[in-house]
């Protein structure tokens, strides 16, 4: 979805995030920053119908509004020289991954992508992920493309092959970074992983974005959303994602058997 926040487009940088509120009586959900033109004014959203608000976002048509939507937040992605570097997408991460790839590419690194999801029929972003990346690797869960398995798969491939990788950047499912975060832990390479999904408020205040890094509480929103896959408490953020899933399945049940409209 392409919105028109000429605001956010001037100032936006890879890695960050805007916070999204449908209508009034709509929940505040964090939606990566997937691409932005300064000149038109213009920034891209990539989401998955999944919950009510991104069911009533994707109802939206053109020309019609979202209530509010604020951003740039967030701290940008770390854009160095590392050398060869491996970014990795899984799901509708693989949107957000792109950027970064993008960004990390204009920085003169060697960008290998991997990107996945469960099927073929899934799997997002492939030509845009490849006009930014020196090789892209592709695996789905049940083999329709690509390698069969995960996008950790390929990684370790890579690496138990002898292929230096200096840095790795991924997004998506926190299963899947938890998978990729351990496979470079065992071969020291520096992991950085993007945690989107846990926020809500996206300022500081709500303290719902919590997560326990190198031991010490952080709030993503404004700590990150980035952060040293090596130090994440993945078993903590994965219990805490799953808290309010029954109340997001019967907000929209509720939602649907209306018809839409109020909630």
């Amino acid at each position: 979805m392409d919105v028109e926040a000429p605001l956010i487009a001037k100032k936006a940088e890879a890695g960050q995030f805007v916070i999204v509120r449908v209508d009034e009586r709509g929940e505040r959900i964090p939606l990566t920053l997937v691409d932005w033109d300064k000149d038109r004014g213009v920034i891209t959203l990539v989401y998955q119908a999944v919950g009510l608000t991104t069911r009533k976002l994707s109802e939206k048509k053109e020309g019609e509004h979202i209530l509010d939507v604020v951003g740039p937040l967030g701290n940008p992605g770390a854009a160095e020289k590392f050398g060869t570097v491996a970014v990795i997408g899984g799901g509708v991460g693989v949107a957000a991954a792109y950027p970064r790839a993008k960004q990390l590419r204009q920085k003169g690194n060697y960008v290998i992508s991997i990107i996945g999801a469960r099927s073929s029929n899934l799997l997002i972003f492939e030509d845009e992920m490849r006009s930014v990346s020196d090789e892209l690797y592709i695996s789905t869960d049940d083999g329709t493309k690509g390698r069969k398995g995960f996008v950790s798969d390929v990684l370790r491939d890579l690496l138990q092959g002898g292929r230096k990788i200096d840095y790795v950047f991924a997004v998506g499912p926190t299963v899947m970074m938890r998978a990729v975060a351990k496979v470079t832990k065992e071969y020291r390479v520096k992991t950085d992983v993007s945690l989107n999904p846990i926020m809500v408020d996206g300022t500081g205040m709500c303290g719902a974005c919590r997560v326990r890094v190198g031991g010490e509480t952080k709030f993503t929103c404004v700590d990150g959303p980035e952060f040293d896959g090596h130090q994440v408490d993945f078993e903590e953020l994965l219990t805490r994602l799953n808290t309010y899933r029954e109340e997001e399945a019967m907000a929209l049940e509720r939602y649907v058997k209306r018809g839409g409209g109020e909630d």
